[in-house]
């Protein structure tokens, strides 16, 4: 009786485990001397099966946010959790759920390609050695040459085989593609696809190739001003972002008839008459255009640009 509670009290606790969101961000704050905050008491969640895609200008802290929330850079102020574990106390299972490609390669140099994949092999119980055969393969990545003698994309090719090949639950990448011709990009975010929809891995990475996000990014994030500006789908944005432009009473009134929320606001100098205003809002309804209301529906790059300005 006692060892049958037992099993069914591990078995419980296994569930909740496996059920606690891959990420969760609270009040995350970083700032440097005579320097705007960096993170700014960021709140975020990331939950199973996702695939986020994080935008953000350059500078504005997309890679400390990404090396903070997996415990590579220290905070001041708040807790980054992964599955439920706080990034400084992490277990070996939760470490081996979680794969990460930095931007620059972190490569041991003088290992060879095989060295390197056996030597990280010995850390992962679920390390799939068909998928790592498949993609070395794929990409011609030499096994015996030494890894300072690949160029830098064999070395980010390399990067991704590695976090991959374990089949982590939460993956974690910071410009996975930015040495990349075109044909190693769409073979990348192929295989990145097949990862997600065969295994349901949740997928944060970063990137300045919108075109790439397009592809395969189910949900967009914006980081501006040390917090996520905005998240969502990238349907939503597409159907339910509007820019208003006009006069400050007739785009207000536009927004408060159609259920709208704002998400950026920015005063224009009249023309002879009432100020003006421009207006990101996201609304339940289209509003119609007319000669004094102009709407406008954004692409992702137009989208970028009204929130990180």
């Amino acid at each position: 009786m006692t060892t049958t509670l037992t099993l069914a009290a591990e078995s419980a606790a296994d569930i909740a485990r496996v059920a606690r969101p891959p990420l969760q961000l609270r009040g995350l704050s970083l700032a440097y001397p005579g320097q705007a905050p960096v993170l700014d008491g960021l709140d975020w969640t990331l939950e199973a099966g996702q695939v986020v895609g994080l935008l953000g200008r350059n500078g504005a802290g997309k890679t400390t946010l990404l090396e903070a929330l997996l415990g590579l850079r220290e905070t001041q102020a708040g807790q980054a959790l992964l599955f439920g574990q706080p990034v400084g106390g992490m277990d070996d299972a939760v470490r081996a759920r979680t794969g990460y490609v930095p931007q620059q390669s972190d490569l041991f140099e003088d290992f060879t390609v095989e060295q390197l994949l056996r030597y990280f092999r010995s850390f992962y119980p679920r390390w799939n050695e068909a998928k790592v055969e498949a993609l070395l393969s794929r990409w011609e990545l030499p096994r015996g040459r030494q890894i300072g003698r690949l160029s830098q994309g064999q070395q980010q090719r390399l990067s991704i085989v590695r976090a991959l090949a374990h089949e982590p639950d939460l993956l974690v990448l910071d410009e996975p593609v930015a040495s990349l011709d075109p044909a190693g990009r769409r073979d990348f975010l192929r295989e990145l696809v097949e990862q997600v929809l065969d295994r349901g891995t949740t997928v944060l990475f970063s990137t300045h190739i919108l075109s790439d996000l397009e592809r395969v990014a189910f949900n967009i994030a914006f980081l501006h001003g040390g917090r996520i500006a905005l998240q969502a789908a990238q349907d939503e944005l597409a159907d339910e972002l509007r820019l208003l432009i006009g006069p400050a009473s007739l785009v207000r009134a536009a927004v408060a008839a159609h259920g709208g929320q704002v998400l950026r606001e920015r005063s224009l100098d009249p023309e002879g008459g009432e100020a003006g205003l421009r207006v990101l809002a996201r609304l339940a309804r289209e509003p119609a255009q007319s000669a004094q209301l102009r709407v406008d529906a954004l692409g992702l790059e137009d989208l970028f640009l009204e929130l990180t300005q």
